[in-house]
């Protein structure tokens, strides 16, 4: 950054006096809330959230300097915008998976292919055509995962991933509202494009990210948007990673 365009003295002050005016805003709400979900908290909170990350990067910007605070990022969700009593929803999911142990996934798409020879008969795109479907699938990644994939519900998949040579990476579930019902085959060219993150009811991520902060810490560190879930349906392994819950 330019000298020209490094904040001064004075703005760095303000900013200052500006977090902890924020600071006492967001107690006076909490100590006059109505109840668990009491708007005035989140406008608060989120006003807080803001002030704070001005200052941050005011006084980067002038000093060279950080604040201890973990400042929510650009994944919390914006206001919501959807309606107040939904008629309808969507549920939108991504999980990632790297595949760490090719020959166990192959071997398991072999396995469902021998027991089913029509298994696979759909679900090689781009995959070579050559041999029996069993032989397919037990040489190509790519119609392996197919197999897999279509043989499996995807719970089960997650649930069930090291016995597929998968390792579990970023996850997250969101509960969007919706005017009315789609009709039937109105967005299955394009699935994901009508996500609205200002129609998300409440979100659900989970992450090795969030193991990444001190011990004895509580794991809740983003505030209002963390409160802690279940297991995901995942079967007790050893590196279960947090779950976190955004809601309204």
């Amino acid at each position: 950054m330019s000298d020209a365009a490094q904040p001064t003295a004075a703005e760095v002050r303000a900013a200052a006096e500006a977090v902890k005016a924020a600071l006492d805003r967001h107690l006076e709400a909490i100590e006059r809330r109505s109840g668990e979900d009491d708007p005035a908290v989140y406008a608060a909170f989120n006003e807080l959230a803001a002030t704070a990350e001005a200052y941050d990067e005011l006084l980067y910007d002038a000093y060279d300097e950080v604040t201890p605070f973990e400042i929510p990022g650009d994944d919390a969700l914006p206001a919501y915008a959807g309606p107040e009593e939904p008629s309808a929803l969507s549920v939108l999911i991504r999980r990632d998976y790297a595949v760490v142990e090719p020959q166990r996934l192959l071997s398991q798409a072999r396995r469902v292919a021998d027991l089913d020879p029509d298994a696979g008969e759909d679900v090689s795109r781009g995959a070579a055509a050559a041999g029996t479907t069993a032989d397919l699938v037990g040489s190509s990644v790519h119609a392996a995962l197919g197999v897999i994939f279509g043989e499996y519900e995807p719970d089960e998949i997650a649930s069930r991933h090291k016995e597929f040579g998968l390792e579990e990476g970023d996850s997250t579930l969101w509960v969007a509202a919706a005017d009315e019902p789609s009709d039937p085959g109105e967005w299955l060219s394009a699935p994901f494009d009508d996500a609205d993150p200002q129609r998300v009811v409440c979100r659900f991520d989970v992450s090795a990210v969030f193991d990444e902060e001190p011990d004895g810490e509580d794991d809740d560190a983003d505030g209002r948007d963390g409160d802690e879930g279940g297991d995901d349906g995942d079967d007790g392994d050893d590196d279960l990673e947090v779950v976190r819950g955004k809601g309204r």
